[in-house]
């Protein structure tokens, strides 16, 4: 009896931390935001009272002035996450089944050449990529001028699709890191014997990979997939120091449009809104991925 009693109190300490981070950081924000939504809150003048569901019907309403700015912003943060996710996930992919073909002494090395890049802050990446892709004296431009494949420089930061395409290159170098890690974790759980008796039986590399790898790593893919999505929902520094949500706001995302919201208009109750939309519209997005891989799973 004292050893059960022991056991429940060394439990209870050991998750404490955890569920009081939970609530701190995630569920008292939470609750927070949904009240303020509910009201008529400036950050000048502060509660003005209580307008129920008011915001967000302001915010949906076509042709008002909160619902341009937040179709506009989801409309852009949807396209990032379909250009940004599938490279996310297949370029880490494919580093790490380079990497776990290395041999054993290079391994660590080429991890942390690729994944050093990830513990860099978004202002340094956006710095770099500044200077990359700068229209003026910039190494880009510079370096396909200077070998004959462009005759002048592209405006790459304000003309689309250019500004797309050198967030969606800055987010991939400074990110891809982490999904290869995870990667190279899934792919270390993977039984050996499987491919010596692929071998035995003369698989090339190509379906031992599409009958061994991926059915191997499909649970640890499927985890990456929903954390890629969500991290590209939120998109937010990158598009604002490198394009600062240019060219004519076709980079402005909704975390940007949700900051705007309540510093630039001073409204602190719809921003929230607007916010917990956001969460709404990304946990129906991760519900459906969900619900489309268990089908899947079901017909399998």
């Amino acid at each position: 009896m004292h050893k059960g009693t022991s056991t429940k109190t060394w439990a209870i300490l050991m998750v404490s931390p955890f569920v009081l981070c939970f609530i701190l950081f995630w569920l008292a924000p939470m609750l927070l935001g949904l009240w303020v939504s509910l009201h008529n809150w400036n950050l000048s003048s502060g509660n003005n009272g209580f307008v129920g569901l008011q915001n967000y019907v302001d915010i949906l309403t076509p042709g008002s002035l909160y619902n341009e700015a937040f179709m506009l912003a989801l409309k852009n943060t949807l396209v990032f996450v379909v250009i940004s996710v599938p490279p996310l996930v297949i370029i880490a992919l494919g580093l790490a089944l380079v990497l776990d073909n290395l041999p054993t002494g290079l391994k660590p090395v080429f991890r942390t050449i690729y994944f050093v890049s990830y513990s860099i802050s978004v202002t340094a990446v956006s710095a770099i990529f500044l200077w990359l892709f700068n229209e003026n004296g910039g190494f880009i431009n510079n370096l396909l001028v200077s070998i004959g494949i462009l005759d002048q420089p592209i405006n790459w930061l304000s003309e689309q699709p250019y500004a797309w395409l050198s967030i969606l290159i800055a987010t991939v170098w400074w990110t891809i890191g982490f999904n290869m890690m995870l990667f190279i974790n899934a792919l270390d759980e993977v039984d050996p014997s499987l491919y010596e008796a692929a071998d035995l039986d003369g698989a090339n590399a190509f379906r031992k990979f599409i009958y061994i790898t991926l059915p191997q790593i499909k649970n640890v893919a499927f985890f990456i997939i929903i954390m890629t999505v969500i991290a590209s929902f939120n998109l937010y520094g990158q598009s604002r120091l490198i394009t600062a949500g240019g060219p004519e706001q076709s980079t402005t995302t909704l975390t940007m449009s949700i900051q705007n919201t309540v510093f630039g208009m001073n409204q602190l109750g719809v921003g929230s809104s607007m916010a917990i939309l956001m969460g709404i519209i990304m946990l129906l997005v991760t519900a459906a991925q969900y619900f489309m891989s268990y089908r899947k799973k079901e017909v399998n």
